[in-house]
């Protein structure tokens, strides 16, 4: 019997958000207002800003969805819940964004997930509803089981909706989701502020090594791919873009505002909402409850996220107007117009510990 092989050789390096600082270059940008942030997801769907809410039922429900749709982004409704109540909810998104979002080819960013279990007819009925962007929601997104299907989903459907694969973490499952017919991928395995997968598992990439690896190899196939875990700030955001990414997908930064499901909770004076891992304990109870014959009570032995409260931050264009200004700051640092030029002018540093120090506010009493 061969023995395994230990692996004694010096580990390549995997990069975080944090150990990486963008070089500032020569720039003509006279105002952030110049700044361009459209961005196109697939050749059916472009985005006027690079932001979209993550498919989390503490995040994003219809109304989410309809004000993310309004201030230029998108929002991806959840899958876990009967086809029908998810249906209801595109419609209802796809009635009250109306004629008023739509991009030049006057396609809507009305998104929904979908898992692998109920083949095409989830995905059918959502679009029958009015989804125009269809998320292939799986944890690991290299499997063949999930490429065969994202390969009937395309065959099915052609390039009347766009489809996102995912999860992606290396080149090689970006390349081969490509491949089965994804028009974007999304990034990211492990790096949620709620996601316990690395720790339960071993697995996973830091998010920002991920977009390295997949970014290049979206933009010389011409797709996109979308980074959506780890993402906790402007700064987080302008890197991930700069790195190739074609927008991000945020939960823990949309979180907490007027427009996520629930109702506000008041601790000792200080208001929260509710925010809950897709995988967290809480989480699959009631994906059990709304779907009692397609799980087993064995679903909720493997736990690998977490739930809890998130401080109330208000309403969602203040949270955006501010990350975006951001943004714009940060293209402007870069020299960068549009994320064309972003990609082809942005350098990128390996900082030190010190270094990411002293990139936070340090050696004072902050005044709130």
């Amino acid at each position: 019997m061969k023995k395994p092989q230990i692996q004694s050789q010096k580990l390549p390096l995997a990069l975080s958000f944090d150990d990486v600082l963008l070089v500032p270059q020569y720039s003509e940008i006279n105002s952030r207002s110049e700044v361009d942030l459209h961005t196109k997801l697939s050749p059916n769907l472009t985005l006027e800003i690079p932001l979209i809410s993550t498919n989390m039922s503490t995040v994003t429900g219809v109304e989410m969805a309809v004000k993310m749709a309004e201030l230029g982004g998108m929002g991806i409704l959840p899958r876990f819940e009967p086809i029908e109540i998810q249906a209801n909810k595109v419609a209802q998104v796809r009635t009250r964004v109306g004629d008023r979002v739509a991009d030049e080819k006057n396609q809507k960013p009305i998104a929904a997930s979908i898992g692998l279990k109920e083949e095409l007819r989830r995905a059918e009925t959502l679009v029958n509803a009015g989804a125009t962007v269809i998320n292939v929601d799986v944890a690991h997104g290299h499997m063949k089981q999930n490429l065969d299907f994202i390969k009937r989903v395309k065959s099915h459907f052609g390039d009347k909706i766009t489809i996102i694969g995912g999860i992606a973490s290396t080149a090689e499952c970006a390349k081969d989701l490509y491949k089965a017919g994804a028009d974007s991928v999304f990034i990211g395995i492990g790096g949620g502020s709620i996601c316990t997968t690395r720790i339960m598992t071993g697995c996973g990439l830091p998010t920002m090594d991920s977009v390295f690896r997949i970014g290049e190899v979206a933009r010389r196939l011409g797709k996109s791919c979308i980074p959506g875990a780890g993402i906790r700030n402007s700064g987080d955001i302008v890197k991930a873009l700069a790195g190739g990414a074609s927008a991000i997908a945020g939960g823990n930064i949309f979180a907490g505002t007027d427009e996520t499901p629930g109702e506000i909770i008041e601790i000792n004076g200080k208001k929260y909402k509710k925010y809950e891992g897709s995988t967290s304990i809480e989480e699959k109870k009631r994906h059990i409850e709304a779907n009692p014959e397609g799980k087993s009570a064995s679903y909720t032995k493997h736990i690998e996220g977490v739930a809890g409260l998130i401080e109330y931050k208000g309403p969602l264009n203040e949270i955006v107007e501010n990350l975006l200004a951001g943004v714009r700051s940060g293209f402007a640092y870069c020299g960068a117009r549009n994320l064309t030029e972003l990609w082809e002018k942005a350098e990128f540093v390996q900082i030190s510990a010190g270094g990411i120090r002293e990139s936070h506010s340090h050696d004072i009493l902050e005044i709130e």
